[in-house]
């Protein structure tokens, strides 16, 4: 089971503002969908709240120490090792090949560590905000593609999608 991170970022590393992304980009949207779709997502209780719900068609998995905040159709774990397990149990059962984890800055830097690819959106514009991803190492990592988008109807900015699996060691 391959661990992949999924994320939007800005040309300054910035990945949110006041609890919510700050931009919108629907065609980052739509892509974000097709790729975790039917598969577990992990995230941390802070990205949780943001998005304010289960996302459908999908295995959620929150890092939280209180459970007693989520919704029934969640699964609480204490850690990323622990979500990490329980998602790729869903995963098995799923018929999945692999998990992803969505957020927040804290997971993302923690989960490099563990994960095998790199879904990025990168967004071609300076953002306000004080949460960032911690950009991966070059020597760590191998950008495998990568397609330039023009900003359409629903994006307010130029993007390009990335993708970058772990370098062999």
């Amino acid at each position: 089971m391959r661990v992949a991170i999924i994320v939007a970022v800005a040309e300054n590393g910035v990945i949110g503002r006041d609890g919510g992304l700050p931009w919108r980009l629907s065609g980052d949207l739509r892509r974000f969908r097709a790729l975790t779709i039917g598969k577990p997502v992990v995230m941390g209780r802070k990205t949780y709240q943001s998005i304010g719900r289960p996302l459908p068609g999908r295995r959620n998995i929150v890092i939280t120490r209180n459970s007693a905040r989520l919704s029934g159709a969640v699964e609480a774990a204490p850690d990323l090792r622990a979500a990490l397990d329980r998602a790729a149990i869903a995963a098995a059962e799923l018929g999945a090949d692999e998990v992803f984890v969505i957020g927040g800055a804290g997971v993302y830097r923690e989960a490099l560590t563990m994960a095998d690819i790199i879904h990025m959106t990168e967004v071609h514009a300076a953002a306000e905000g004080a949460v960032t991803f911690p950009l991966p190492l070059a020597a760590e990592w191998r950008e495998v593609s990568r397609e330039r988008r023009s900003a359409g109807d629903g994006d307010d900015h130029d993007y390009s999608f990335v993708t970058f699996e772990r370098a062999p060691a």
